[in-house]
């Protein structure tokens, strides 16, 4: 059972029945779409005259529309202030990569709360927030998970996903396999109440594309790596399409909320409605995100001037559905139902802003602190501020001739980041969950010494560990088990014939276990029909080498891999450990 406490008063009463929202029959069904790396200029709604996404535009039209929306500079950050109303520093996810993605099992997530709540729960895209039970969707709420739960898939078309933990073969371009199985939950769901999250990971790179939208692209002019983005925008924008109509033909809409919002800013320079800054970025630009909230017959179309963020939604969704009280860890966000009715009580606000490279050393900046008036940036050496009412395109600092102003706003900031600072613990264990009969153990979530490296080197999603030339180095995994648990190993690793003969060896404490690599297996990367050069390693099949048996103990523990024998000039490309019960 979670160790959770109760929230705070303030927070429980938002969760009161109030005569402003309309009753209806059944509690209301919540469609939630997220997008990836998709800024707010990726839209014909904003001024956009290149893009075509037709049928977001009409569900503009249909929308309480946020005019200043908020989310963080980056995908697992946003994700995890958006499914549990906090702060994501206070949940433990930091960054995207390298454990620091991972949110906390204690908290409570969106899911929990309808799920307590009665609804049907699923999800059907990227997750990003923690790959093994119980940081798993499964063990976050979710009844149904069909997506990837790293920050980027390799590739589109036709690819591996996988469902409720398992690994599955998919025909098809992955948004629309998305979007099929998305639609095969309302339809199962139909009769019940469901709350239905959708995170496509359109249009984070890999640039890949049908041909039907990148020609279409191409033909306007644009470059590669626009023509492509783009594409993907259209095809997603379709695929909304078909969501949409699901509701409809299933006669669900007016008793549905639908949700439409991304989380960041372009992931690169192009037209972002004139604002400073992109994905990463603390400006304007990385974090302001459209976001439309429609209510058939419930909210009328409008646009909502307060400032509103991902922390927010938790607790509006409460109100909206009127939710029984739930336990929970204390919220940063605050229900905008009012709001969304046309009521505007919130005169002002704070809202901060951090953004952190995958490093266990936390810093305080780049940070940010945006009111409806004024946007402070928090930089390594310098502070700035600018008037957003103004100066919208941050073209003017004015932190010297507003001394005043910009003390305040940074010891705001000060308090709030060593208030939420106290939460942070980069010390991480995955855990081994006595649940689960098979656990891999990536090379991207461990720790190696000497000249071992990252094949791509940033050690994303599907990274592997190269140039083992030295019988001195090591990789090694901090874990975590509820209890004594024995597990037969495996290593996942590519050896050219050349190279076989190696000898490796596993150690957990006084236990040790060996083998030999003498089977040779050196496939090629697999195809990937990239538009432009990718940043992220492709993909390539993997061998595996029983090494033996091992017992692990009740607590945290490190399993430490090592070279009892390099054979040749390099021992093997290592993909992971594989843990079998």
């Amino acid at each position: 059972m979670k160790n959770v406490i109760i929230a705070t008063i303030a927070f429980l009463s938002l969760f009161l029945f109030i005569n402003s929202i309309p009753k209806t029959k059944t509690s209301p069904n919540v469609l939630l779409i997220l997008t990836d790396d998709q800024g707010y200029g990726d839209l014909g709604i904003h001024g956009n005259d290149i893009i075509e996404t037709p049928v977001i535009d009409e569900l503009a039209k249909e929308s309480a529309q946020f005019e200043r929306f908020y989310v963080s500079p980056l995908c697992a950050p946003t994700r995890a202030s958006l499914l549990t109303g906090r702060y994501h520093l206070r949940t433990g996810t930091v960054s995207v990569s390298k454990g620091l993605e991972i949110m906390r099992e204690k908290e409570v997530t969106l899911a929990e709360v309808f799920k307590k709540n009665g609804y049907k729960t699923g999800i059907f895209g990227k997750w990003h927030n923690g790959k093994h039970f119980p940081n798993h969707p499964n063990g976050q709420g979710f009844d149904e998970f069909f997506g990837f739960c790293g920050g980027h898939w390799s590739n589109y078309f036709d690819t591996k996903l996988e469902h409720n933990g398992k690994e599955v073969s998919t025909k098809g371009y992955i948004t629309d396999v998305l979007t099929e199985k998305a639609l095969e939950f309302i339809e199962n769901n139909k009769k019940e109440s469901f709350f239905c999250y959708v995170p496509y990971n359109a249009p984070h790179s890999p640039h890949q594309v049908p041909d039907k939208y990148f020609d279409k692209y191409k033909a306007k002019g644009l470059d590669n790596e626009l023509a492509s983005i783009y594409a993907m925008c259209e095809n997603m924008d379709e695929n909304v399409g078909k969501l949409l109509k699901k509701l409809d033909d299933s006669g669900l809409s007016e008793n549905t909320i639908v949700i439409f919002m991304t989380d960041n800013g372009p992931n690169g320079v192009r037209f972002n409605g004139k604002m400073k800054g992109i994905k990463g970025s603390v400006d304007e630009g990385g974090v302001r995100v459209p976001c439309l909230v429609r209510w058939q017959g419930k909210i009328q179309p409008s646009t909502v001037k307060v400032l509103g963020g991902h922390i927010d939604i938790l607790p509006t969704l409460a109100e909206l559905c009127q939710l029984k009280p739930v336990e929970t860890l204390p919220l940063d966000g605050i229900s905008l139902a009012k709001n969304l009715f046309g009521e505007s009580e919130i005169v002002d606000r704070k809202l901060f802003t951090h953004v952190a490279q995958p490093e266990k050393t936390i810093k305080a900046f780049p940070a940010a602190v945006r009111t409806n008036q004024y946007r402070l940036i928090v930089k390594e050496n310098t502070t700035e501020l600018y008037d957003m009412l103004k100066d919208p395109e941050q073209k003017n600092d004015i932190a010297e001739t507003e001394p005043t102003i910009t003390r305040g706003l940074m010891a705001d900031y000060q308090r709030w980041f060593a208030e939420v600072k106290k939460e942070i613990k980069p010390e991480l264990s995955i855990p081994l969950s006595k649940k689960l009969k098979f656990i891999e153990l990536p090379t991207y979530e461990a720790s190696f010494s000497g000249n071992i490296k990252y094949k791509e080197g940033h050690g994303w999603v599907h990274d592997w560990l190269v140039n083992w030339k030295n019988e001195k180095d090591s990789i090694w995994w901090e874990v975590e088990s509820t209890e004594k648990q024995m597990f037969t190993v495996k290593m996942a690793y590519t050896c050219p014939a050349q190279q076989t003969g190696s000898e490796i060896s596993l150690t957990i404490n006084n236990q040790q276990i060996k083998a030999k690599i003498t089977n040779a297996f050196d496939p090629p990367m697999m195809h990937s029909p990239d538009r432009v050069v990718r940043k992220e390693v492709y993909e390539k099949d993997w061998k595996t080498v029983v090494v033996g048996k091992i017992i692990v103990p009740k607590g945290k523990s490190k399993l430490v891999l090592t070279a009892s024998k390099i054979a040749y000039s390099e021992l093997a490309e290592v993909k992971s450990i594989i843990l079998e019960k």
